[in-house]
């Protein structure tokens, strides 16, 4: 399967009902049973060999008439006997992964032999995967490289050191040479870079400085969710720095500084103290959390929606040891338009009313 996506945990919209005999369906995954195979469910079979996929996606699949036995639609309870060749069918398609040049403007902020630091706008996903496999930062980097006989954009070797969600903006360093992304990786992982963010949150966090230490995993009830858990074997551990910049009656402008980059991290860690970003759609933020319940406040709150349709929250800083000079580094990217308009937006509103 190497070069292809396939993730049946992530599939939403290609689980449907195989209503008609001709509907074409494409073969996703393949794997024949052993001789010695000993009589096992289809879900329990397929969960061991699919390395993303859950139980209870293969389980809708097989109710979908996607999971075959040798050539035939089987449900979850099908017992797969030795030889038995079992293969998951979807009604699209596989996408083929390989990275291509894509002449895509890039904000390039830093550039020199070893590395580059880009400014990534919001509503861009930054590295090709599963539904987006076209206009990312990714592609955009390789027309960049595409000159540069050392820099090939399929070798894990070389490119993103780091990720931040496709409607996040600001910061992220790229590799050139896997020297470079070594040292880089080396310094993440030590938590040694220095990385501050800007979010807009709902409410005023109390203390309004201070941090936050847990766990993140998997929302168990969303898996398009992270969620904070205490439990010291479950999930990764993560620390967020917060603190209040400046306060406008229902939100706060705050800076959260990282030590560690999990999923989701800030968005996570601001829901998780009472504070969502401001219109982050995942996390309950695009909803009006705080204020008055008059009319003319709900219209402000949803033009405020419209000035900066995403979660309020921007990469600003980003530092680290150069791989091959030693150097420190710093890079900084001011607030991206669309927030600086919610800010004043926020602040405007907050003088009408305190007159």
């Amino acid at each position: 399967m190497a070069g292809y996506c396939f993730d049946i945990d992530g599939i939403q919209d290609d689980i449907e009902p195989v209503i008609e005999e001709e509907s074409q369906l494409f073969e996703h995954f393949r794997v024949i049973a052993d001789k010695g195979q000993t009589l096992l469910r289809v879900d329990k079979f397929l969960t061991d060999h699919l390395e993303h996929a859950s139980r209870n996606r293969i389980q809708q699949a097989a109710d979908a008439g996607m999971i075959m036995a040798n050539g035939k639609p089987v449900k979850s309870n099908y017992k797969v006997k030795p030889n038995d060749v079992i293969t998951v069918m979807m009604n699209r398609p596989r996408y083929d992964s390989t990275i291509e040049p894509e002449d895509i403007p890039l904000d390039i902020v830093y550039e020199d032999s070893d590395l580059m630091v880009v400014n990534k706008p919001a509503g861009m996903v930054v590295h090709p995967g599963c539904g987006n496999f076209h206009g990312t930062l990714i592609n955009a980097v390789a027309w960049h490289m595409k000159n540069n006989p050392e820099f090939d954009a399929n070798d894990p070797q070389v490119g993103l050191v780091h990720r931040i969600d496709k409607d996040t903006s600001g910061l992220l360093v790229i590799a050139k040479k896997p020297d470079a992304k070594t040292s880089l990786g080396k310094q993440f992982f030590n938590k040694t870079t220095k990385r501050e963010y800007n979010a807009l949150v709902w409410g005023v966090p109390q203390p309004m400085e201070g941090t936050i230490e847990s766990n993140i995993t998997r929302n168990p009830k969303d898996r398009l969710q992270m969620a904070v858990t205490f439990e010291p074997e479950v999930g990764k551990h993560a620390v967020t720095h917060y603190s209040v910049i400046s306060h406008y009656l229902y939100v706060s402008l705050v800076k959260c500084v990282l030590e560690t980059g999990r999923t989701h991290q800030i968005r996570v860690h601001m829901k998780h103290i009472g504070h969502p970003l401001f219109n982050d759609e995942r996390y309950g933020g695009n909803i009006i959390l705080k204020g008055t319940t008059f009319s003319r406040y709900k219209q402000f709150v949803e033009e405020c929606f419209m000035a900066c349709p995403r979660q309020a929250l921007h990469a600003r800083t980003l530092g680290f040891v150069h791989p091959t000079t030693g150097q420190e580094m710093f890079f900084e990217a001011p607030m991206p338009n669309d927030m600086r308009m919610l800010v004043a937006m926020w602040e405007k509103y907050t003088e009408n009313q305190n007159r």
